[in-house]
């Protein structure tokens, strides 16, 4: 089966941190675009972070406290938090997508919840 695999989130107090890790079970990371979203209660989902050939982008409200990788070798991505704020509360999902040869491919992650309260 092929699938996102999430883990690493948890209860948190402000200021403190988190990793966030996203393996891939079936298929190889490679060449995919890699995103974490999250979904705090009754708030669309948002894109935080984004990588993809090496490149990076992050959304306005966690640049400079959060980092996105990917290990190809290990077939994971991870999303390195620091600095966490009660806003940063929500469930976080990992996605790979990559269009190859017209054809869409799109995978997500179970979700992982991550509360940041004192």
């Amino acid at each position: 089966q092929l699938q996102l695999v999430e883990s690493g989130g948890g209860l948190v107090q402000p200021g403190g941190s988190l990793r966030l890790s996203c393996a891939g079970s079936g298929f190889s990371l490679d060449y995919y675009t890699i995103g974490w979203y999250r979904q705090a209660p009754g708030k669309q989902r948002e894109l935080v972070a984004t990588i993809s050939g090496g490149i990076t982008n992050y959304a306005d409200s966690v640049k400079g406290r959060f980092t996105i990788s990917s290990d190809n070798g290990e077939n994971t991505a991870a999303l390195q938090m620091n600095s966490l704020k009660p806003d940063d509360t929500g469930v976080y999902y990992c996605n790979a997508v990559k269009t190859t040869w017209g054809i869409q491919y799109d995978y997500w992650g179970q979700g992982t919840q991550v509360t940041v309260s004192s």
